[in-house]
């Protein structure tokens, strides 16, 4: 949408922020509430002795009304004036800053920008630290080297006599060991040294290799929707290049979509999920469907309605084994997420449905509605209790959605708030979280 079209999403804008209802201010202009209406979501346009009485009303120069600045330039000002506690930047002023000061407004907002890019490499690295299983397998097998290595030679500088057999069997453990623990170091070194070359984004696990591919698909596959194709075609064409375990992986994930595509149909969910909205609730129980699986293709419907919805599935153990983000919500590349998601709290609650407002630490903080269920992966049994598996779907929030926000994390070890009765670790952030423990 062009610039000079944005008059009345600017006219609202700064009607919000002087407190005015839309009422008083077409009161003051001598229009009708109506078509103030249709002037701020941009269906009319508006004339200049209009424009000059409402920016007169707002107390704001009419060119700020008429011209702005851009939208994602104000944004981005807007999260680094609140990404400081205390910083008594006037937020109500921040067009005007921008249209005044363009140069220093876009310095500004490039320098929030690094911010955020470095904050989301130090996520990305610490969650690799933590969860590599490449890394983590070939520091143990160093650090069992190591061990042994010491082990012998403690022996060996013990007092007294040790026959030449014996010391022959030490010497030639540690001349082992200590080929082992060499061709181990260079095989970390290459290792570490491939994944520096490449993009950080490069996958190294199977996990991250399915994660990877159902991202380049947008997590929708029309193909399998239709019946066009079957999940064994589709997982050979899409699983070319990665390994055998993720292929696998990634055979399981499509059948499952198959099968959710066969029994829902989206020309039977889309018109109830125009109706009730993202609740997968009340979607399940309009069409009779399983709330899980309402979940998972409200999640894989590409329309405006579903648009920018994430999906988090774990098992019984907590480990993600599948993972939809969005921008707001983001979810760790690895292992279990937040002890607080509603997602663990199902769990606990076999075949409750579970709907909470959560939120991630973030520049400004984005709210987010989560609705969470727990159901069994397979049949009754009397010999024990039946596997469960929870899913959960996020929806980004609303302003009508009102009420308090859990306040949550993405996992302990990057998560900056301090007294939270969930942690496990503590931050790697630079908070004090001991007061947690």
């Amino acid at each position: 949408m062009a610039r000079d079209t944005l008059t009345g999403s600017r006219i609202r804008e700064r009607r919000i922020i002087a407190g005015m209802k839309q009422a008083e201010l077409a009161k003051a202009s001598g229009i009708s509430p109506s078509y103030l209406n249709l002037i701020e979501h941009n269906r009319r346009r508006i004339g200049g002795k209009l424009l000059l009485e409402i920016a007169r009303i707002l107390e704001v120069e009419p060119a700020l009304l008429s011209e702005g600045a851009e939208a994602t330039l104000i944004q981005t000002l807007r999260e680094a004036a609140t990404g400081v506690s205390g910083s008594g930047a006037e937020l109500d002023r921040v067009d005007e800053f921008a249209g005044r000061f363009p140069g220093w407004a876009g310095l500004l907002a490039a320098m929030q920008r690094r911010i955020a890019a470095l904050e989301q490499a130090v996520d990305t690295l610490s969650d690799r630290v933590t969860h590599d299983p490449q890394l983590a397998a070939s520091l143990h097998e160093m650090l069992s080297r190591v061990t042994a290595i010491r082990s012998a030679a403690s022996i060996l500088a013990e007092p007294g006599e040790i026959s030449p057999e014996w010391q022959g069997r030490f010497h030639r453990n540690i001349y082992e060991d200590s080929g082992q623990l060499a061709e181990t170091s260079r095989g970390l070194v290459a290792y570490l040294e491939a994944a520096d070359a490449h993009s950080a984004a490069q996958a190294t696990a199977p996990q991250e290799e399915l994660d990877k591919v159902l991202e380049a698909e947008n997590y929708a596959f029309p193909a399998l929707d239709l019946g066009h194709a079957s999940p064994e075609e589709m997982a050979d064409r899409l699983g070319g290049d990665i390994s055998a375990t993720a292929r696998t992986m990634l055979t399981e994930y499509l059948v499952r979509y198959a099968e959710d595509a066969a029994a829902l149909p989206m020309r039977d969910l889309a018109p109830v999920l125009s109706e009730k909205g993202p609740d997968p609730v009340s979607v399940a129980a309009a069409i009779g469907q399983p709330v899980a699986r309402t979940m998972r293709r409200i999640a894989a419907l590409g329309t405006e309605a579903s648009s920018g919805l994430g999906l988090a599935i774990c098992d019984a153990s907590g480990v993600l084994t599948c993972r939809q983000p969005v921008p707001v919500f983001p979810l760790p590349r690895f292992g279990s997420g937040c002890p607080l998601w509603p997602l663990y709290a199902a769990l606990t609650r076999p075949g409750e449905p579970i709907s909470a407002r959560i939120v991630q630490p973030g520049r400004p903080p984005h709210p987010v509605r989560a609705f969470a269920i727990a159901e069994p992966i397979e049949p009754p049994r009397l010999d024990r209790p039946a596997l469960c598996e929870a899913t959960m779907l996020i929806v980004p929030g609303r302003d009508d959605d009102g009420g308090p926000a859990l306040e949550v994390g993405v996992n302990c070890r990057i998560c900056p708030r301090e007294a939270c009765p969930g942690r496990r670790e503590p931050s790697i952030l630079g908070h004090d979280v001991s007061a947690a423990f």
